[in-house]
């Protein structure tokens, strides 16, 4: 037999507060570490989640609808270079593939931005269900759409000046 020590690892869960282990009963050689999420009531962790948090709520910003000017500079290459690839496949699905690269961008902004938004304003940590967020960020976009095209169908958005289409009736 060896006389070197043993060394055993318990998984503290989550859940669990350790505030004061000197009169815990265990021997003087046992070492404890709390996990890192624990340390300073979780305090370290918490600004590391709010910062992750502000980094997708600026590049959801950005790519979302709610962004004025990203059109131009963000969206609609990211809405050509998806038309553009899926058009290498086939080229007539180009103007199709970009018109849903550029719905998906926007996608991808709004659910960024809700990602964002629970990392900075959660204080417990939960959680998270991808498909309950996806879903979420499809239905917001989607209302977001049928908004717009209402908006140009009834007139109150006149598009003339920038899509000149002549329709025959």
């Amino acid at each position: 037999m060896s006389n070197q020590p043993v060394t055993k690892t318990i998984e503290i869960p989550e859940n669990v507060y350790i505030s004061d282990l000197s009169s815990a009963p265990f021997e003087s050689a046992c070492e404890i570490q709390k996990p890192n999420n624990q340390l300073n009531n979780g305090s370290k962790t918490g600004i590391i989640q709010k910062i992750k948090g502000g980094i997708l709520l600026v590049v959801g910003y950005l790519l979302s609808p709610l962004c004025w000017w990203n059109d131009l500079i963000i969206n609609l290459p990211i809405a050509y270079g998806f038309g553009y690839v899926i058009s290498l496949w086939r080229s007539e699905w180009f103007f199709g593939a970009a018109i849903a690269g550029y719905w998906l961008s926007n996608l991808v902004g709004i659910v960024l931005m809700q990602m964002g938004t629970k990392d900075i304003l959660q204080t417990t940590a939960k959680k998270r269900s991808f498909k309950h967020e996806i879903f979420s960020g499809v239905l917001t976009s989607t209302a977001y759409t049928a908004v717009i095209v209402a908006l140009v169908y009834f007139h109150v958005l006149d598009l003339s000046a920038i899509l000149p289409i002549e329709v025959q009736l």
